[in-house]
């Protein structure tokens, strides 16, 4: 091993430092970094799995031009000419960029120079968009910039934390692992705001179940409960703000006594005043929100209305105080600071006259946008209206994750230019009709830098070469720009283009703009190498600054913060007869978007392995629904068909269904092709969180798995969901078919076996085969009324093996595991594969804590993202023990 290397986790918000140790062999042992103030050695599940996903299968290695290998050369000739070829017939408004918080900063930021000063587009948007540009508006409304005011560790000073929308313990678990730190060593009390009881309700105290999209409702009563009872901070209030009588007049009206709030929320009138009561009394306050607040058509009015309760109380920038937005990806905020939003500019500037000057001047621009783009959901809209004629796509999945993705995929296919840089060769994007695909840099050769959800920015240090010809993502754009005659572009290295970016953050600023990085503006090669993480903003001859707005100092025309007036919320589009469920979409604990990252780590792959669809007991039994049955979800703008799972943690009516699973990963999985468009009227966040949907039971005549070496493809009108293993990869799938039937379909794709067994019974509807080849299993296929899961896991144990014993080979040709197999229930803790069963049995063995089943089992002793579980699990069997007392 060589020494380790300081570098940052690539999935959520909170980035975590992490110590890599490359073995020189394209692998490397991954721990997290102790020296890192994001996490101090903390890693999730996620990041604890990162060595395992450095292998180079699936790799875009080289450009593609209409699907055949071609050369740099080629490829960027063919995109230029592209380019200039629609510039010359449509003009600049028919040009879109599609980018990603995947990208580091340096990528943003010349893909921002690149098409807003030199193509002349303001068609330049994000992924962000999707997660957290409702909490960017709120922040420009009320701040008059983009600022996140706290650091990480108010949390752990807070004596109250409020979470809204917001499943830390599964999207932000090393920072919910700090929240119980306070609440274990300070006594900080965590109130949890969420339509849906998740992991993170077993870490609250109080779990607020309101009514999804009342919010706002609740935090307009909470600003006149804050008037009563005496809590607000006046001389704060007048001195740096406006707006406080219009932002109440407004709260009264929405929710003027108490049984209307109740009213409408649909909480109870005892846990509105509990809440009420802890927030008045407690005078250390952290609000930490996320997807919840954000994915939706009030997201902005929801943002705002946390942000009004702050301010009154002058519990902002202050230790252990003010509002945090829990970002979704590892870089939304560094593409935040260089304008990765279609309505921004680099170094946080807006459209005004003098901003664009200044920006137009910086960087010699022939032909700077001048107005606002096109927001992600409205820029695809043009594209299938036939406007916007050429797209760049860089490090997403569109034709997964927008709204409406089918309607999005068939666009894409229309486009005169669709460019896609790209990591893997196949995804669902690239196959809607990209022309051209440029291999890009992965995680572990990346070089840059990311900010966090606290505004500290670190380094991305590579550790692995290049594999083939990928290149950066800023080197893909500067190529295509000189080719086009551009002057600017000729970078050597990240440090060139995070010089510029500091320089132009600093430019005529004097305290004026939130965003300066003047410290570093002349950082040199060796510095930038070595740069150690910081919070911005960080001014020449100034330190950085932890928190901000504590003097008072706010960045709108007259430096005082703005409370908004907030309107009375209401869905976009409402449950019908037709359309009577709402459907909620978001994330799992061990899977991070499409999976293209955490889909080849095993462990990560077993915690939850399929596609499925979360109904409450009650609205199941009327739909004659039972654990495991298939239900297919259908709104106007499509349908899939997923497995169904009991959760009570949701309320009668909604149900919830995660986004991972594309047509590459799954069939009949593609949740957001039937989620609806709406989007918040300031902006131009999606509505992710209420589409109205039909439900309709399935009946699968067949259902069984397939586990291989090698990846075989199934039919896309197969439910079907797939997933890494040992050895190679298992696909659990059912069908509308007989199982005979589908035994026969499925037979054919598996090829040529030498060695084989093949046993089928169609009365019982039982048929499995099995392949074998040089002494180790090659495949086996179970087809039958019922999925055996003893089986499914048995063979998922045996794949790896290479020299399987005659009695090994003699139980796998009999299609049986060894006698006394037990269903051992859902994967828990993924770091040592620990099942629900096996804890169950510690905790009636009598361990009574999560500590203690620690110790009997090890769940829960490595990164701790199934601690909240591990509670569940122990409420769960002492609510069945109550229930058996009583039946008894």
């Amino acid at each position: 091993m060589t020494e380790a290397i300081h570098t940052t986790c690539p999935y959520c918000g909170v980035g975590c430092g992490v110590a890599v140790s490359p073995d020189g062999l394209g692998g490397a042992t991954v721990k997290g970094d102790e020296t890192h103030p994001a996490n101090f050695g903390r890693l999730c599940v996620k990041g604890s799995a990162l060595g395992e996903t450095l292998g180079l299968d699936g790799r875009l290695l080289h450009p593609m031009v209409h699907g055949q290998r071609s050369t740099w050369s080629r490829a960027v000739r063919y995109v230029a000419e592209g380019l200039q070829d629609v510039l010359a017939k449509h003009g600049p408004g028919a040009v879109g960029f599609y980018l990603s918080g995947q990208m580091l900063t340096e990528d943003y930021y010349v893909a921002n120079k690149f098409a807003k000063g030199f193509i002349g587009t303001g068609h330049v948007d994000t992924n962000s968009r999707l997660c957290m540009a409702s909490s960017v508006a709120g922040h420009r409304r009320a701040f008059g910039s983009d600022t996140v005011p706290n650091s990480y560790e108010d949390l752990e000073e807070a004596d109250l934390i409020v979470l809204v929308g917001s499943n830390a313990a599964w999207c932000h678990p090393v920072l919910f692992q700090r929240m119980q730190l306070a609440r274990e060593r300070r006594g900080a009390i965590i109130v949890n705001i969420d339509p849906r009881e998740t992991a993170t309700s077993a870490g609250s105290d109080l779990q607020l179940s309101l009514r999804s999209g009342t919010d706002s409702v609740l935090f307009s009563w909470l600003l006149q409960c804050l008037q009563s009872g005496g809590v607000l901070d006046d001389v704060y209030l007048n001195d740096h703000t406006t707006g406080f009588e219009v932002a109440l007049a407004a709260a009264r009206r929405i929710a003027p006594t108490l049984a209307v709030t109740a009213d409408k929320t649909g909480l109870s009138a005892t846990d509105i005043s509990r809440f009420t009561e802890l927030f008045v009394t407690r005078k250390r306050v952290v609000t930490c929100y996320s997807q919840g607040v954000n994915q939706s058509v009030q997201g902005t009015d929801k943002v705002n209305a946390i942000l009004n309760c702050h301010l009154a109380t002058g519990r902002i920038g202050k230790i252990g105080c003010g509002p945090l937005s829990l970002t979704g990806q590892p870089n939304a905020m560094g593409g935040r600071e260089v304008g990765g939003l279609a309505n921004m500019l680099a170094a946080h500037m807006g459209y005004g006259a003098a901003d664009v000057e200044r920006v137009r001047s910086f960087w010699d621009a022939p032909r700077m946008a001048e107005g606002e783009g096109l927001k992600a959901v409205q820029m695809f809209e043009a594209i299938e209206r036939g406007e916007i004629k050429a797209l760049w796509v860089m490090h997403t999945n569109p034709a997964v994750t927008l709204p409406r993705a089918n309607a999005m995929r068939a666009a894409m296919a229309q486009l005169d230019l669709f460019v896609v840089s790209e990591v893997l060769e196949v995804t669902d994007t690239s196959l809607a009709g990209a022309h051209v695909m440029l291999p890009a840099t992965a995680w572990g050769e990346k070089d840059g830098t990311v900010t966090n959800s606290e505004r500290r920015i670190s380094r991305q240090r590579s550790f692995l070469p290049a594999p083939g010809e990928a290149k950066p993502d800023w080197e893909h754009m500067a190529l295509v720009a000189r080719h086009m005659g551009f002057s600017g572009f000729d970078y050597a290295a990240p440090a060139d283009i995070f010089r510029e970016h500091a320089q132009l953050s600093a430019l005529d600023n004097d305290g004026t703009r939130d965003f300066d990085l003047g410290a570093v503006a002349s950082i040199d090669d060796t510095a930038f190498a070595a740069m150690q993480p910081f919070q911005w903003p960080w001014r020449q001859g100034e330190e950085p600054q932890q928190r901000l707005f504590a003097d008072g100092h706010f960045y709108t025309p007259d430096k005082k913060a703005r409370l908004v007036a907030v309107d009375e919320p209401e869905a976009a589009a409402k449950r019908s007869r037709r359309y009577p469920f709402t459907l909620n979409t978001g994330r799992v604990r061990d899977h991070w978007h499409t999976m293209t990252r955490t889909g080849k780590a095993i462990r990560l792959a077993r915690h939850i392995g399929e596609a499925f669809l979360s109904v409450h007991s009650e609205d199941a039994l009327e739909l004659g629904l039972r654990e495991g049955n298939y239900v297919r979800v259908e709104s106007p703008h499509g349908a899939v068909t997923l497995r169904m799972q009991i959760d009570n943690g949701l309320q009668r009516g909604s149900v919830f269904a995660p986004f991972h699973w594309t047509n590459a990963t799954s069939g009949l999985a593609r949740v957001d092709a039937v989620v609806h468009a709406f989007t918040d009227a300031v902006s131009g966040q999606p509505d992710l969180k209420a589409t109205p949907v039909a439900l309709e039971p399935v009946v699968m005549l067949s259902q069984g798995f397939l586990v291989s070496r090698k990846r075989i493809a199934l039919p896309p009108w197969i439910a079907h969901s797939r997933m890494t293993v040992s050895g190679g990869e298992a696909v659990v799938f059912a069908s509308t078919l007989t199982p005979d039937a589908l035994h026969g379909i499925l037979v054919n794709l598996l090829g040529e076996m030498p060695e084989h067994a093949s046993l089928g019974d169609v009365e019982s509807g039982d048929f499995r085969v099995i392949a074998l080849a040089a002494g180790r299993l090659e495949a086996a296929l179970f087809v039958g009324r019922e999925r055996d899961e003893i089986a499914l896991d048995w063979l998922i144990e045996m794949l790896p093996g290479e020299n399987l014993d005659p009695a090994q080979r003699n139980l796998l040709l009999a299609g049986r595991p060894p006698s006394g197999g037990a269903d051992l229930g859902p994967l828990v803790c993924s770091c040592f594969g620990v099942r629900r069963a096996v804890i169950e049995a510690a905790i009636l063995g009598g361990a009574a804590d999560v500590e203690a089943i620690g110790a009997t089992v090890k769940a829960g002793t490595n990164c701790g993202s199934c601690r909240p579980e591990l509670k569940r699990v122990i409420v769960d069997l002492a609510g069945a023990d109550r229930t058996e007392a009583r039946a008894g």
